[in-house]
């Protein structure tokens, strides 16, 4: 997918909706597009973060692993969904696992290069913020619903 069609894919995305051409530009020009097989760890927990996704199409598992056992998955998502806020938040590490839950296409973004701009551009900084603060809250939230839903721990709602 060339940076045009990025750029395209991004204007009519609802998550960047409303965000200024310049911006999309450089997102488009920060972003490449990858093909991910099932059964991938797309990242760890507490491992570096300087990336995040856009799911183009399949599905991505978010997942919180476990020291013994089985992981807990919190949120399966699929297509037009984005996938990872960590790079933009000290200490910049990942606070969740995720795993290809089927072949996918996706929209990798170069977080770093984007964190830049954003400490050079406030405006954009800010921009970018608000619309990733909305997603972690979302996961953040499914985390913990998904804890108090497997582990139903007496006293807590």
């Amino acid at each position: 997918m060339s940076n045009q069609a990025i750029s395209n894919y991004l204007s009519a995305h609802l998550f960047f909706s409303g965000l200024d051409e310049k911006y999309v530009e450089f997102l488009s020009a920060s972003a490449a597009t990858k093909r991910i097989e099932r059964g991938q760890v797309l990242f760890r927990q507490g491992t570096p973060a300087n990336k995040f996704y856009l799911l183009r199409s399949g599905k991505i598992s978010v997942e919180v692993p476990a020291l013994v056992g089985p992981v807990l998955q919190i949120q399966s998502l699929s297509e037009d969904q984005i996938l990872g806020w960590s790079w933009l938040i000290s200490p910049y590490q990942w606070h969740f696992q995720a795993r290809v839950e089927e072949d996918s296409e996706i929209i990798e973004f170069d977080g770093s290069v984007i964190l830049e701009r954003c400490e050079r551009d406030p405006k954009f900084g800010y921009e970018l913020l608000k619309r990733f603060a909305g997603l972690m809250s979302e996961r953040l939230d499914a985390a913990r619903q998904k804890m108090m839903d497997q582990w139903n721990p007496p006293g807590f709602a």
